[in-house]
């Protein structure tokens, strides 16, 4: 079957006003948008946006702090926990807004003791599979490389496993974005095929750079095969920084969706 490709909005067609972005996503063939936050925006206007775009919102993350200040996630911080609770909650709101079927939870970068952090983030997740199962949207957890975030508390596939086998809910999925596993630990095409059943989305970009596939390292003719043959009928985020203008970094695309 076809691949499933969105864009992501955060990256993608910057060159454009946000709310500009998802009528360009249309025009470009995308079905389906993702983005980092919605929260600086008033829901009912971006959920106008979204409804005149004819796009399928697919994912955004949770609130993660003050992110112009380097901050990655608050899931691992012991003494935020009612933030994050309370960011669940406006998560909710916006999901139900737009039609979001999934958000992602960044663990962020702890302040103190490993084990503690891991503690508090297995807390955290608890309390949001449940909560965002209840409204019929699906938990991502997503590791992010240490090179580009040092510090980052999950950084790894398996990391995030251990985390979700520890939390047990049905409701925490894997988001595994292929530049940050192959920053980390390579072996892109196993790992998917073990971890399929747990992995909830998908995001792409080629090592180095974080640009477009074709410009690196990574074979994803090859990648994008293995998915068909594993009959992944998920969704595949362009999450990645075009070389040039954001039109002309879809040559790659028009083989696969």
């Amino acid at each position: 079957m076809p691949l499933q490709f969105t864009a992501n909005l955060s990256l993608l067609f910057t060159e454009r006003a946000f709310l500009d972005r998802f009528a360009a996503a249309k025009r470009a063939g995308f079905a389906g948008v993702e983005f980092h936050f919605p929260y600086e925006y008033d829901k009912a206007a971006l959920a106008e946006v979204v409804l005149t775009s004819d796009l399928e919102v697919v994912l955004f993350n949770l609130p993660a702090g003050d992110w112009a200040a380097g901050e990655r996630g608050i899931a691992c911080q012991p003494a935020r926990k009612a933030e994050f609770q309370d960011g669940v909650g406006l998560a909710i709101e916006y999901a139900e807004a737009l039609g979001a079927t999934r958000l992602n939870c960044l663990a962020g970068i702890p302040s103190g003791e490993r084990g503690k952090a891991i503690e508090t983030l297995v807390d955290n997740l608890a309390f949001a599979a449940a909560v965002t199962q209840r409204a019929g949207i699906r938990l991502m957890l997503e590791p992010l490389n240490t090179r580009d975030t040092p510090g980052f508390l999950i950084a790894t596939s398996t990391q995030a496993m251990e985390v979700i086998e520890a939390v047990g809910h049905r409701n925490l999925f894997l988001q595994y974005d292929v530049y940050h596993a192959q920053r980390m630990e390579g072996e892109l095409a196993a790992t998917i095929e073990r971890l399929l059943p747990r992995i909830g989305h998908i995001q792409i970009a080629d090592n180095p750079g974080r640009h477009e596939p074709g410009t690196g390292e990574i074979r994803f003719d090859y990648l994008f095969e293995c998915l068909q043959q594993l009959d992944y009928a998920g969704w595949i985020g362009c999450e990645y920084r075009p070389t040039g203008a954001t039109e002309e970094s879809f040559g790659w695309l028009q083989r696969w969706r």
